[in-house]
């Protein structure tokens, strides 16, 4: 999935993304310590993997019903093992 930097914190590495669908989701530290990134801006482009999350509200659960929460995120072109130079 793809979405842009809505918000970012570089203190906390917390923020939040804005989905191509207009939903605005939250990512926590620990998506962003995964990223091997040093910074975010908004309006940058990223992608990212949701993964299972029992702690969200029932009205941010997915269109499925299932919780979801934002677990890595990525530049489009930098993957595993690549480095970030």
């Amino acid at each position: 999935m793809q979405a842009s930097v809505h918000t970012f914190d570089s203190g906390s590495g917390t923020g939040s993304v804005l989905c191509d669908d207009g939903r605005v989701l939250p990512f926590e530290e620990t998506a962003w310590a995964q990223s091997g990134l040093l910074h975010l801006r908004v309006g940058q482009r990223i992608c990212l993997r949701m993964a299972w999350h029992d702690d969200i509200p029932a009205g941010e659960k997915s269109d499925e019903g299932a919780p979801r929460r934002i677990a890595a995120l990525w530049i489009n072109g930098i993957g595993d093992g690549q480095e970030i130079t």
